[in-house]
């Protein structure tokens, strides 16, 4: 049984019944950068039951400006220090480190064990693997990007899919970003994977949100499936290292 008093505050708007579905479920955090680092600690605070974390770097002191779970671990390996953050915060949730890089080779096998993938990347070759993946094995993802003062959030569930919104990679911009934007991110994020667990309220799919934190406005739109999705149409069946080279469109479907 889980602490009533650590979750008190939550179960007075989803009820003890969204508790369970949460202690019961399992969420895995790919990137514990800017997004993940605040989306990990949304989820472990939440009282997720079991949290898969994957990540390949070391904490750099440039890190600290916004992942911020990791304040005196420079040097340490992301995943492993996340863990350890989880592990302070909240002893009930059961924390499953993966201290290396999301690849074709092993993101069927890493994915299927869990009930919500949290897409954290900072990479677009990264996000396409999770959402072919996640689309094959029938998880839900929740997808952020940052730059700057700007955010994009989604959960895909099926059709459509990431590939419906962007098939192949986009021309990329850099690596500039404001700490606090990718905070504000990765909780939304955390809240979208805890709507889709307990079932309270209704999960952005088919939507893409976008936010400037600049401006403070923000706007959606609707996305929809395309005629020629691959990965919609059913065509795609496996996760192949062809697709995810030079700008990650699909050329091998099985």
């Amino acid at each position: 049984m889980f602490d009533l008093e650590r979750y008190s505050r939550q179960i007075e708007i989803f009820g003890i019944e969204g508790q369970k579905k949460l202690s019961k479920s399992s969420a895995l955090v790919v990137g514990a950068g800017g997004l993940g680092s605040a989306a990990i600690q949304y989820l472990a605070a939440a009282g997720i039951g079991r949290l898969g974390i994957v990540d390949g770097d070391v904490v750099e002191k440039s890190n600290l400006q916004r992942q911020t779970i990791h304040a005196g671990n420079i040097g340490m390996n992301k995943a492993e220090s996340a863990k350890l953050f989880v592990e302070r915060l909240n002893p009930e949730v059961e924390v499953n480190v993966y201290p290396f890089d999301l690849t074709p080779n092993n993101a069927l096998e890493l994915l299927k064990g869990y009930d919500v993938i949290v897409g954290c990347p900072d990479s677009f070759r990264v996000r396409f693997i999770l959402n072919d993946a996640s689309f094959l094995l029938k998880k839900p993802l929740v997808h952020a990007a940052v730059y700057a003062f700007e955010g994009e959030l989604s959960t895909f569930i099926g059709s459509p899919c990431y590939r419906c919104y962007l098939p192949k990679m986009p021309p990329t911009t850099g690596r500039a970003i404001i700490g606090a934007n990718a905070g504000l991110f990765g909780c939304l994020q955390a809240l979208e994977a805890i709507k889709l667990i307990t079932g309270y309220g209704d999960p952005l799919k088919g939507k893409i949100f976008r936010f400037s934190a600049e401006t403070m406005t923000f706007f959606e739109f609707n996305i929809r499936k395309r005629d020629d999705c691959r990965v919609c149409n059913g065509e795609l069946e496996g996760i192949f290292e062809e697709n995810y080279a030079g700008d990650c469109e699909i050329v091998r479907l099985k």
